[in-house]
């Protein structure tokens, strides 16, 4: 399955000032006044978002990573440090006609996640979250169906649970890109191999990446995906068991890690 991507000069990521809590509540609520982004608490079935308004779909490709196949509303889940899976995990609910805002992320490439899929006109961007940043979030969660956060410091456990709490009202979705205490699911890259050049010759055309994913309760036990992040033509999908490092183990070990993504694999 293919990832459609959006021009991104046609459809400008709305964006909240990077300073003052009052000046950032105050630009959600003029957004969600101007109908820029909506309540969640005004979406469901037959309102442009999912037929089913417990879950969130994802790709294909990640779906067996996660409860139910897909991101559960109300829940928080945990990706480590800031990648292309973040995206790739956002990619599915905004093609659904979802709303999401990336929160604590300075140096988001709006042109890599429109790569990814991400339609930039359903993007809401705050930069710069500052110290009241549990407060904004809570915000975001009442505005956007998936807020996908990178907290600017880790957060005690009285904050966590105010968040959690936040996130069961307002029915959102909390991506982390951090470790996440109490997180229903965890995923981690946790191996990576670029394809495409042998021993010094070639051209890269993909990057495989395995996937682990685990959580709490009844996915407390580990699962583990190869998936292409992109494929050669810029869909992300899964590996085919005989394509797993494909034309890339010697290369890869060799000079890969120079080529990880910056931010993270």
């Amino acid at each position: 399955m293919g990832i459609a991507s959006a021009p991104v000069m046609s459809a400008p990521v709305a964006t909240l000032p990077e300073h003052g809590g009052d000046d950032r509540r105050q630009g959600l609520a003029a957004l969600l006044t101007a109908g820029t982004v909506r309540s969640g608490r005004e979406i469901g079935p037959g309102k442009g978002v999912v037929s089913d308004a417990g879950l969130l779909p994802v790709l294909p490709a990640l779906q067996d990573l996660l409860p139910m196949g897909a991101l559960q509303r109300g829940s928080v889940a945990a990706v480590g440090d800031w990648s292309m899976l973040c995206l790739a995990l956002a990619a599915g609910p905004v093609a659904s006609g979802a709303w999401c805002a990336i929160a604590g992320v300075a140096d988001f490439g709006a042109n890599a996640a429109a790569d990814a899929g991400l339609d930039p006109a359903r993007l809401l961007l705050i930069p710069d979250l500052g110290q009241n940043w549990p407060q904004i979030v809570a915000s975001l969660l009442d505005g956007c169906d998936l807020v996908l956060l990178r907290p600017p410091d880790r957060p005690s456990a009285q904050t966590r649970r105010k968040v959690e709490a936040a996130v069961r009202r307002y029915g959102g979705v909390l991506l982390v890109a951090d470790e996440w205490d109490g997180a229903q699911v965890r995923l981690h890259i946790t191996d990576h191999a670029w394809t495409g050049i042998g021993r010094g010759h070639g051209r890269l055309y993909g990057r495989q990446v395995r996937v682990v994913a685990d959580g709490r309760g009844e996915w407390s036990r580990s699962r583990t995906r190869w998936l292409w992040l992109p494929g050669p033509d810029g869909a992300i999908t899964a590996v085919a068991d005989d394509q797993v490092h494909a034309d890339s183990a010697d290369w890869d070990e060799e000079f890969g890690a120079e080529l990880a993504l910056p931010g993270g694999r």
